[in-house]
Protein backbone atom coordinates (compact mmCIF):
# COMPACT_ATOMS: atom_id res chain seq x y z
CA UNK A 1 0.00 0.00 0.00
CA UNK A 2 2.84 2.43 0.79
CA UNK A 3 4.42 1.91 -2.64
CA UNK A 4 1.03 2.27 -4.32
CA UNK A 5 0.32 5.51 -2.46
CA UNK A 6 3.68 7.06 -3.38
CA UNK A 7 3.36 6.15 -7.06
CA UNK A 8 -0.16 7.62 -7.22
CA UNK A 9 1.03 10.92 -5.81
CA UNK A 10 4.28 11.50 -7.72
CA UNK A 11 2.83 12.86 -10.97
CA UNK A 12 0.20 15.05 -9.30
CA UNK A 13 2.79 16.41 -6.88
CA UNK A 14 4.51 18.35 -9.68
CA UNK A 15 3.39 21.96 -9.35
CA UNK A 16 2.84 22.36 -13.11
CA UNK A 17 0.60 19.29 -13.28
CA UNK A 18 -1.27 20.21 -10.08
CA UNK A 19 -1.92 23.78 -11.24
CA UNK A 20 -3.03 22.65 -14.71
CA UNK A 21 -5.55 20.15 -13.31
CA UNK A 22 -7.12 22.82 -11.10
CA UNK A 23 -7.13 25.47 -13.83
CA UNK A 24 -8.98 23.15 -16.22
CA UNK A 25 -11.18 21.43 -13.67
CA UNK A 26 -12.25 24.55 -11.78
CA UNK A 27 -11.56 27.57 -14.01
CA UNK A 28 -12.32 26.38 -17.55
CA UNK A 29 -8.67 26.36 -18.55
CA UNK A 30 -7.90 29.94 -17.46
CA UNK A 31 -4.46 30.32 -15.89
CA UNK A 32 -5.75 31.40 -12.48
CA UNK A 33 -3.23 29.35 -10.52
CA UNK A 34 0.47 29.49 -11.41
CA UNK A 35 2.86 26.68 -10.45
CA UNK A 36 5.24 29.06 -8.70
CA UNK A 37 2.41 30.12 -6.38
CA UNK A 38 2.03 26.62 -4.96
CA UNK A 39 3.89 25.21 -2.00
CA UNK A 40 3.71 21.70 -0.55
CA UNK A 41 1.98 21.10 2.75
CA UNK A 42 1.89 17.97 4.84
CA UNK A 43 -1.04 15.84 3.66
CA UNK A 44 -1.42 14.14 7.04
CA UNK A 45 -3.85 15.15 9.77
CA UNK A 46 -5.02 13.44 12.94
CA UNK A 47 -8.38 12.71 14.53
CA UNK A 48 -9.47 10.99 17.72
CA UNK A 49 -11.40 7.71 17.63
CA UNK A 50 -11.94 5.15 20.38
CA UNK A 51 -9.86 7.30 22.68
CA UNK A 52 -6.84 7.10 20.36
CA UNK A 53 -5.25 9.53 17.93
CA UNK A 54 -5.43 8.25 14.37
CA UNK A 55 -3.93 9.59 11.18
CA UNK A 56 -5.63 10.38 7.88
CA UNK A 57 -3.79 11.37 4.73
CA UNK A 58 -4.78 13.18 1.57
CA UNK A 59 -3.28 12.14 -1.76
CA UNK A 60 -1.76 15.54 -2.59
CA UNK A 61 -2.17 18.94 -0.92
CA UNK A 62 -0.70 22.35 -1.78
CA UNK A 63 -1.07 25.86 -0.43
CA UNK A 64 -1.83 28.60 -2.93
CA UNK A 65 -0.06 31.84 -2.08
CA UNK A 66 -0.06 35.28 -3.64
CA UNK A 67 3.21 36.69 -2.34
CA UNK A 68 2.85 36.28 1.45
CA UNK A 69 -0.94 36.02 1.43
CA UNK A 70 -2.44 32.55 1.76
CA UNK A 71 -5.30 32.33 -0.74
CA UNK A 72 -6.45 28.71 -0.41
CA UNK A 73 -5.46 25.15 0.37
CA UNK A 74 -6.09 22.69 -2.46
CA UNK A 75 -6.25 18.92 -2.22
CA UNK A 76 -6.43 16.29 -4.98
CA UNK A 77 -7.78 12.78 -4.42
CA UNK A 78 -7.43 9.91 -6.92
CA UNK A 79 -10.31 7.46 -7.25
CA UNK A 80 -10.51 4.55 -9.67
CA UNK A 81 -13.72 3.27 -8.03
CA UNK A 82 -16.81 4.97 -6.62
CA UNK A 83 -16.66 5.46 -2.86
CA UNK A 84 -20.00 5.99 -1.13
CA UNK A 85 -18.25 7.50 1.88
CA UNK A 86 -16.33 10.11 -0.12
CA UNK A 87 -18.27 13.13 1.23
CA UNK A 88 -17.50 12.00 4.77
CA UNK A 89 -13.82 11.48 3.93
CA UNK A 90 -13.49 14.86 2.23
CA UNK A 91 -15.28 16.61 5.07
CA UNK A 92 -12.81 14.98 7.47
CA UNK A 93 -9.81 16.21 5.45
CA UNK A 94 -11.19 19.72 5.05
CA UNK A 95 -12.36 19.95 8.66
CA UNK A 96 -8.88 19.00 9.91
CA UNK A 97 -7.35 21.70 7.67
CA UNK A 98 -9.70 24.33 9.09
CA UNK A 99 -8.90 23.18 12.60
CA UNK A 100 -5.19 23.72 11.85
CA UNK A 101 -5.99 27.23 10.71
CA UNK A 102 -7.82 27.94 13.96
CA UNK A 103 -4.88 26.65 15.97
CA UNK A 104 -2.32 28.71 14.05
CA UNK A 105 -1.46 32.14 15.42
CA UNK A 106 -1.56 35.32 13.34
CA UNK A 107 -2.86 33.50 10.27
CA UNK A 108 -5.68 34.94 8.22
CA UNK A 109 -8.33 32.30 7.53
CA UNK A 110 -8.41 30.92 3.98
CA UNK A 111 -10.68 28.43 2.18
CA UNK A 112 -9.98 24.73 1.62
CA UNK A 113 -10.94 23.12 -1.71
CA UNK A 114 -10.67 19.39 -2.43
CA UNK A 115 -11.11 17.91 -5.91
CA UNK A 116 -11.77 14.21 -6.52
CA UNK A 117 -10.32 12.88 -9.78
CA UNK A 118 -12.44 9.88 -10.79
CA UNK A 119 -10.71 7.64 -13.34
CA UNK A 120 -13.39 4.98 -13.76
CA UNK A 121 -14.58 4.61 -17.36
CA UNK A 122 -17.07 1.74 -17.21
CA UNK A 123 -19.65 3.62 -15.15
CA UNK A 124 -20.21 7.22 -14.12
CA UNK A 125 -19.78 8.48 -10.60
CA UNK A 126 -23.13 7.88 -8.96
CA UNK A 127 -24.34 9.11 -5.61
CA UNK A 128 -23.23 10.38 -3.23
CA UNK A 129 -21.81 13.76 -4.23
CA UNK A 130 -22.85 15.48 -1.03
CA UNK A 131 -23.18 14.67 2.64
CA UNK A 132 -26.98 14.39 2.63
CA UNK A 133 -26.82 11.64 0.01
CA UNK A 134 -24.96 9.46 2.50
CA UNK A 135 -27.97 9.09 4.80
CA UNK A 136 -31.66 8.30 4.83
CA UNK A 137 -32.85 11.55 6.39
CA UNK A 138 -36.42 11.88 7.71
CA UNK A 139 -38.25 14.54 5.73
CA UNK A 140 -38.98 16.80 8.71
CA UNK A 141 -35.34 16.59 9.85
CA UNK A 142 -33.82 17.35 6.43
CA UNK A 143 -33.99 21.18 6.68
CA UNK A 144 -31.78 21.05 9.78
CA UNK A 145 -29.06 18.76 8.43
CA UNK A 146 -26.14 20.77 7.07
CA UNK A 147 -24.95 19.60 3.67
CA UNK A 148 -21.41 19.29 2.32
CA UNK A 149 -20.84 19.05 -1.43
CA UNK A 150 -17.78 17.45 -3.01
CA UNK A 151 -16.11 18.31 -6.31
CA UNK A 152 -15.84 15.26 -8.57
CA UNK A 153 -14.21 15.40 -12.02
CA UNK A 154 -15.16 12.37 -14.12
CA UNK A 155 -12.07 12.20 -16.32
CA UNK A 156 -13.39 9.65 -18.85
CA UNK A 157 -16.56 11.67 -19.47
CA UNK A 158 -14.94 15.06 -20.07
CA UNK A 159 -15.64 16.52 -23.54
CA UNK A 160 -12.74 16.42 -26.00
CA UNK A 161 -12.43 20.22 -25.99
CA UNK A 162 -12.00 20.20 -22.20
CA UNK A 163 -9.42 17.39 -22.32
CA UNK A 164 -7.50 19.43 -24.92
CA UNK A 165 -7.07 22.18 -22.30
CA UNK A 166 -5.02 19.93 -20.06
CA UNK A 167 -1.29 20.18 -20.62
CA UNK A 168 1.14 17.34 -21.17
CA UNK A 169 1.25 14.85 -19.43
CA UNK A 170 -2.17 14.89 -17.73
CA UNK A 171 -3.86 15.40 -21.09
CA UNK A 172 -2.48 12.00 -22.15
CA UNK A 173 -3.83 10.44 -18.97
CA UNK A 174 -7.27 11.89 -19.68
CA UNK A 175 -7.11 10.83 -23.36
CA UNK A 176 -6.53 7.22 -22.32
CA UNK A 177 -9.65 7.00 -20.15
CA UNK A 178 -11.77 8.91 -22.67
CA UNK A 179 -10.74 6.57 -25.50
CA UNK A 180 -11.31 3.48 -23.38
CA UNK A 181 -14.83 4.64 -22.52
CA UNK A 182 -15.70 5.39 -26.14
CA UNK A 183 -13.95 2.58 -28.03
CA UNK A 184 -12.47 0.18 -25.43
CA UNK A 185 -9.06 0.68 -27.05
CA UNK A 186 -6.25 3.20 -26.82
CA UNK A 187 -4.18 4.80 -29.56
CA UNK A 188 -1.14 6.50 -28.01
CA UNK A 189 -0.03 9.97 -28.98
CA UNK A 190 3.07 10.86 -30.97
CA UNK A 191 3.71 13.77 -28.59
CA UNK A 192 6.72 13.68 -26.28
CA UNK A 193 5.75 12.94 -22.68
CA UNK A 194 6.83 15.12 -19.77
CA UNK A 195 7.35 13.35 -16.42
CA UNK A 196 7.15 10.07 -18.34
CA UNK A 197 8.21 7.70 -15.55
CA UNK A 198 5.82 9.23 -13.03
CA UNK A 199 2.97 9.18 -15.53
CA UNK A 200 3.55 5.48 -16.27
CA UNK A 201 3.67 4.68 -12.56
CA UNK A 202 0.28 6.32 -12.12
CA UNK A 203 -1.25 4.62 -15.16
CA UNK A 204 0.08 1.21 -14.15
CA UNK A 205 -1.82 1.57 -10.88
CA UNK A 206 -5.02 3.14 -12.22
CA UNK A 207 -5.53 0.73 -15.13
CA UNK A 208 -5.43 -2.98 -15.85
CA UNK A 209 -3.45 -2.29 -19.03
CA UNK A 210 -0.30 -4.41 -18.73
CA UNK A 211 1.46 -2.26 -21.33
CA UNK A 212 2.04 0.48 -18.76
CA UNK A 213 3.57 -1.96 -16.28
CA UNK A 214 5.78 -3.39 -19.03
CA UNK A 215 6.78 0.03 -20.37
CA UNK A 216 7.71 1.61 -17.04
CA UNK A 217 10.53 -0.91 -16.59
CA UNK A 218 12.18 0.47 -19.76
CA UNK A 219 11.78 4.20 -19.13
CA UNK A 220 14.47 5.98 -17.15
CA UNK A 221 14.08 9.08 -15.02
CA UNK A 222 13.89 12.19 -17.20
CA UNK A 223 13.64 10.21 -20.44
CA UNK A 224 12.34 12.10 -23.50
CA UNK A 225 10.02 9.81 -25.43
CA UNK A 226 6.66 9.84 -27.19
CA UNK A 227 3.76 7.90 -25.77
CA UNK A 228 3.74 5.71 -28.85
CA UNK A 229 7.42 4.88 -28.51
CA UNK A 230 6.96 4.15 -24.81
CA UNK A 231 4.01 1.83 -25.23
CA UNK A 232 4.52 0.34 -28.68
CA UNK A 233 8.11 0.48 -29.88
CA UNK A 234 9.71 -0.93 -26.76
CA UNK A 235 7.08 -3.61 -26.29
CA UNK A 236 7.32 -4.50 -29.98
CA UNK A 237 11.10 -4.76 -29.56
CA UNK A 238 10.57 -7.08 -26.62
CA UNK A 239 8.19 -9.17 -28.72
CA UNK A 240 10.75 -9.33 -31.52
CA UNK A 241 13.44 -10.47 -29.10
CA UNK A 242 11.14 -13.10 -27.66
CA UNK A 243 10.21 -14.20 -31.20
CA UNK A 244 13.87 -14.52 -32.17
CA UNK A 245 14.55 -16.58 -29.05
CA UNK A 246 11.62 -18.86 -29.84
CA UNK A 247 12.82 -19.14 -33.43
CA UNK A 248 16.30 -20.17 -32.33
CA UNK A 249 14.88 -22.75 -29.95
CA UNK A 250 12.54 -24.13 -32.59
CA UNK A 251 15.38 -24.21 -35.13
CA UNK A 252 17.59 -26.13 -32.76
CA UNK A 253 14.79 -28.59 -32.02
CA UNK A 254 14.11 -28.98 -35.75
CA UNK A 255 17.82 -29.57 -36.40
CA UNK A 256 17.93 -32.24 -33.74
CA UNK A 257 14.83 -33.90 -35.20
CA UNK A 258 16.30 -33.81 -38.72
CA UNK A 259 19.49 -35.42 -37.44
CA UNK A 260 17.52 -38.24 -35.82
CA UNK A 261 15.43 -38.63 -38.97
CA UNK A 262 18.56 -39.02 -41.14
CA UNK A 263 19.92 -41.66 -38.77
CA UNK A 264 16.74 -43.74 -39.08
CA UNK A 265 16.80 -43.42 -42.88
CA UNK A 266 20.44 -44.63 -43.06
CA UNK A 267 19.72 -47.56 -40.73
CA UNK A 268 16.60 -48.55 -42.68
CA UNK A 269 18.44 -48.46 -46.01
CA UNK A 270 21.18 -50.62 -44.54
CA UNK A 271 18.91 -53.45 -43.36
CA UNK A 272 16.80 -53.21 -46.55
CA UNK A 273 19.96 -53.91 -48.53
CA UNK A 274 21.43 -56.60 -46.30
CA UNK A 275 18.21 -58.35 -45.29
CA UNK A 276 16.21 -57.80 -48.47
CA UNK A 277 13.36 -56.07 -46.62
CA UNK A 278 10.78 -53.61 -47.93
CA UNK A 279 10.78 -50.07 -46.62
CA UNK A 280 7.75 -50.75 -44.45
CA UNK A 281 9.36 -53.93 -43.04
CA UNK A 282 12.59 -52.07 -42.30
CA UNK A 283 10.78 -49.30 -40.45
CA UNK A 284 8.87 -51.82 -38.36
CA UNK A 285 11.96 -53.93 -37.70
CA UNK A 286 13.83 -50.86 -36.43
CA UNK A 287 10.85 -49.66 -34.35
CA UNK A 288 11.11 -46.17 -35.84
CA UNK A 289 9.08 -43.74 -33.68
CA UNK A 290 5.53 -43.30 -34.97
CA UNK A 291 5.91 -39.52 -35.44
CA UNK A 292 8.92 -40.06 -37.75
CA UNK A 293 7.76 -43.07 -39.79
CA UNK A 294 6.00 -41.13 -42.57
CA UNK A 295 9.04 -38.88 -43.13
CA UNK A 296 11.47 -41.84 -43.07
CA UNK A 297 9.34 -43.81 -45.51
CA UNK A 298 9.25 -40.86 -47.93
CA UNK A 299 13.03 -41.01 -48.19
CA UNK A 300 13.41 -44.77 -48.66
Amino acid sequence: MAEKGIAEKQLLSYADVFANILNVGLFDGDGVIHPEELTDVLPQSTYKADGKLREQERDVAKLWRDSELRLALFGLENQSAIDKTMPLRIMGYDGAAYRNELNAKDVKMYPVVTVVLYFGWEQRWKKPRCLKDCFAIPERLAPYVSDYRINVIEIAWLPDDVIAKFSNPFRMVAEYFSQMRKKQEYHPSEEYVRHAKEMLDLMALLTKDVRFKEAKTHVKEGASMTMRSILLDQIEEKSRAEGEARGRAEGEAYGEARGTEKTWVASARNIMKNMKLTAQQAVEALSVPTELRAKVLEQL
